[in-house]
């Protein structure tokens, strides 16, 4: 069962690393995916995984980003269906 969602990170997130981390900690929970900045200052990702408990443990997650950051928000929208991403990538 794949799980999808769309996760849309405001605060103090672009210029403090937070691709990166969101990059290495996906890639260690072997999460599959993207992340990329947003032109009005949020971070947008979206994952795909089977275990609903590891992408709950993400989005949780997400509010640490990277020690830079300053995580207000993180918006959540599941997705009906998944896309089938292989990996995860930071998109420039």
């Amino acid at each position: 069962m794949c799980i999808h969602y769309k996760l849309k990170i405001t605060g103090k997130v672009q210029g403090v690393w937070c691709r990166k981390y969101i990059f290495d900690k996906a890639s260690e929970w072997k999460i599959n995916g993207y992340v990329k900045n947003n032109e009005d200052g949020s971070v947008l990702t979206e994952i795909e995984t089977n275990d609903p408990k590891k992408a709950q443990a993400f989005i949780e997650w997400l509010y640490e980003c990277s020690p830079l950051s300053k995580v207000e928000k993180v918006e959540v929208i599941e997705e009906k269906e998944c896309s089938g991403f292989k990996d995860f990538q930071i998109i420039r």
